[in-house]
C-alpha cells in the first residue's frame, strides 16, 4: 500500500481517463502477479516463461505495435504509464527484462523488418511466446558501436556469423537476438554494419550467464557465434544501415531509461517515507527530523522537474519527432538523479538500509547501472556538446527510402462466406461477401454458432449498444441449440455490451485486442464471465 499519494500524482495534460484506466490495470497486475514473486525470481536470477506469456495474454508486450501483428497500436503514453507501473514492483531487473524485450530488441523489427520477419518474430514476441534480446555491446566495443567486430559474411542465401556479444539483457534465456554485425569491410566503419535476427538455438550459438551486482531477476548473458548460418531473409531493413538504425533506436532506449529512472526513484522515495513514518528515534518518528525532511523535499523537487522534461521528450517522440537532444538530456538527468536518490534514501534507513532484506538495499544496487546502460553519462554529455556547441543535427534513419519494405501490405483476408440470408425482427439481410461492419458481423452470428460447444440446456441473452453509423441496439439470444439476432433491446440480459462500431469491428476482425479494449475502456461489459462463455460459441471471422 502506498503511503504518500503526492509522490505518484501529477496532473498532466499528457494523460486522459483511458490512460488512467490502463495504468490501474497494470498496477493491479503487478500487485497480484509480480510483486509477490519478486524475491523468488531475484533468487533464481531469471523470470519464468509463464510471466512473459501472461503479459502477452494481457496485451502488455505490444502496446505501440501494429494490430496486425498482435499489438494494440496505442499511443506512446500508454507505454509511459506501463513503464512507470512495472518499475514500482520492487526489482528493476524485472523492468529491464521487459523493456529490452518490447522497446529495444523488437523495435528494429517493427520499424524496418519485412512482413516475414514481423510474422516470425514480432508476433510471437508480442504474445510472450518468444523472448527477445538485442545484441550490440561486445567485449571490446561498448559505446564505440562503429568498431564492433562480430562479422556476417554472405555465402549463397545465408549469412555466416562469427563473433561475441556481452552484457546482453535477456541474452541467456532469449529465443532470438537482434544482432549487430559487420557485413561490410572493417574499413567501411559505420557503413558496414547491419542488423540480423538470429535464433539462439541455432548451431554454433553458445551462451554463458554473467553474475552482476544488481538486476538479479533479469538474466544478463555473454554470447558466442561460431560459423552460425542464418538466412539472408533475417536481415533487418537494408544491409549496411544497421549503425543508423541503432543510433535511431538509442533515442527510444534512452527515453525508456528516463521514464524508468524517474519511476524507480519515486518508488525509492515512497518506501523511504513509509519507513520514516514508522521508524522512531528520540521519542518521535524520524519523519519529523528537519534534516531528513529537507533531504526528501529536495529530491522530490528535482524528480518533479525531471519528470516534466521526460514527459515532454515522450510527447516529442509520440509526435514522430525523435529529439536526440531532449532524449539525451532526459537520460543524463534522470539516471544521475536516480543514483543520487538511492544514496539519500538509503541514508534515511541508517544501518537497516545496508541489509539485503530491506528493499532500499536492492534499489541502491539496481539503480547504479542506470548511468552506464543505453549510453554512459559521459557519452550523453558528448552527444549534447555536439548538438549544443557544434550545432550538429541528426536525421531519422528509418526514413531511408530503401526501408519502405516495412509498409509491405498483409495478404488479403481469405474469408469466403457464401451468400446467405440472415433474418432478424424486421427485414432479412443478405451478406454478399465477408461481413465487415458491426451490423453485418452481428447478423452473421447465427451461422457462425458452433453448436457442438453448447452445454446441455445453455441459454443466454446479450444486449449490444453499438454507437456509430454502422451500429445500433441488438439482442442476441442463444437457446435450443440456435442463435437469433434481432434489432432493439428485448428481455433481461445476462450481459450488456457498450462500444463503438469501429471497436467492435476491430475486435471481430482481429485488428483490436479484446483484453486491451476492455482495460482501456473502449468496450464496457456488465458480465465478463458470461461474455467469455458467449464469444467462445462462435467461429472467428479471421
Amino acid at each position: 500500500t502506498r503511503l504518500n499519494s503526492y509522490i505518484y500524482s501529477m496532473s498532466s495534460l499528457y494523460f486522459n481517463a483511458d490512460h488512467d484506466l490502463f495504468r490501474q490495470s497494470v498496477r493491479q497486475f503487478i500487485a497480484a502477479e509480480v510483486t509477490p514473486y519478486i524475491n523468488e525470481w531475484e533468487e533464481q536470477q531469471q523470470l519464468p516463461r509463464a510471466i512473459w506469456q501472461r503479459m502477452g495474454e494481457l496485451g502488455f508486450l505490444g502496446i505501440n505495435y501494429p494490430e496486425q501483428y498482435g499489438g494494440t497500436a496505442a499511443d506512446f503514453f500508454y507505454s509511459v504509464a506501463f513503464l512507470e507501473e512495472i518499475c514500482r514492483c520492487g526489482a528493476a531487473g524485472f523492468g529491464a527484462a521487459i523493456s529490452v524485450h518490447q522497446y529495444m530488441a523488437t523495435a528494429h523489427i517493427a520499424e524496418a523488418g519485412s512482413h516475414s520477419l514481423k510474422t516470425r518474430y514480432l508476433t510471437p514476441a508480442i504474445a510472450g511466446a518468444k523472448i527477445a534480446a538485442l545484441g550490440v555491446t561486445e567485449p571490446n566495443a561498448g559505446s564505440d558501436v562503429a568498431n564492433l567486430q562480430t562479422t556476417a559474411h554472405r555465402e549463397g542465401d545465408e549469412y555466416v556469423i562469427n563473433g561475441a556479444k556481452t552484457f546482453i539483457t535477456n541474452g541467456y534465456y532469449a529465443d532470438f537476438i537482434t544482432l549487430a554485425c559487420r557485413t561490410g569491410r572493417a574499413d567501411e566503419g559505420i557503413g558496414g554494419i547491419s542488423l540480423i535476427v538470429v535464433d539462439t538455438n541455432s548451431k554454433g550459438v553458445s551462451r554463458s550467464k554473467l553474475k552482476k551486482m544488481g538486476w538479479y531477476s533479469s538474466d544478463t548473458g555473454e554470447l558466442f557465434f561460431d560459423q552460425v548460418r542464418v538466412p539472408i531473409a533475417n536481415l533487418v531493413g537494408v544491409e549496411g544501415q544497421g549503425f543508423y538504425y541503432i543510433m535511431e533506436s538509442f533515442q527510444l532506449e534512452r527515453l525508456v531509461a528516463s521514464i524508468t529512472s524517474v519511476a524507480g526513484a519515486e518508488y525509492a522515495v515512497d518506501i523511504t517515507l513509509r519507513y520514516m513514518h514508522e521508524r522512531h528515534a528520540f521519542g518521535r518518528p524520524i519523519a519529523k527530523f528537519q534534516t531528513l525532511r529537507h533531504d526528501i523535499v529536495n529530491i522530490a523537487t528535482e524528480l518533479r522537474a525531471a519528470k516534466h522534461l521526460t514527459y515532454h521528450a515522450a510527447w516529442q517522440y509520440s509526435q514522430g519527432n525523435t529529439d536526440v537532444a531532449e532524449c539525451s538530456m532526459a537520460k543524463l538527468l534522470t539516471s544521475e538523479l536516480a543514483k543520487k536518490t538511492s544514496d539519500v534514501c538509503l541514508q534515511c534507513f541508517g544501518g537497516y538500509g545496508f541489509m539485503d532484506e530491506y528493499p532500499i538495499s536492492r534499489f541502491y544496487r539496481d539503480i547504479r547501472v542506470g548511468t552506464i546502460v543505453g549510453g554512459t553519462s559521459q557519452i550523453m554529455r558528448e552527444i549534447l556538446a555536439k548538438i549544443i556547441i557544434d550545432d550538429k543535427q541528426y536525421k531519422s534513419a528509418y526514413k531511408h527510402p530503401n526501408t519502405e519494405q516495412k509498409n509491405v501490405p498483409l495478404p488479403p483476408n481469405n474469408i469466403n462466406i457464401q451468400q446467405q440470408p440472415i433474418h432478424n425482427q424486421s427485414t432479412p439481410i443478405t451478406i454478399m461477401s465477408a461481413p465487415n461492419t458491426a451490423r453485418e458481423i452481428l447478423m452473421s452470428l447465427p451461422r457462425r454458432l458452433k453448436t457442438h460447444k453448447l452445454a446441455s440446456g445453455y441459454e443466454t441473452n446479450i444486449h449490444f449498444n453499438i454507437s456509430g453509423d454502422n451500429g445500433g441496439t441488438f439482442t442476441v439470444r442463444v437457446a435450443d441449440g440456435a442463435c437469433t439476432v434481432t434489432e432493439g433491446l428485448d428481455g433481461t440480459p445476462k450481459c450488456v455490451i457498450t462500444t463503438k462500431d469501429s471497436i467492435y469491428e476491430g475486435i471481430e476482425l482481429g485488428k483490436e485486442n479484446p483484453q486491451m479494449a476492455v482495460m482501456m475502456g473502449k468496450i464496457k461489459l456488465t458480465n465478463i464471465a458470461e461474455m467469455l462463455t458467449f464469444t467462445g460459441l462462435f467461429e472467428r471471422l479471421y
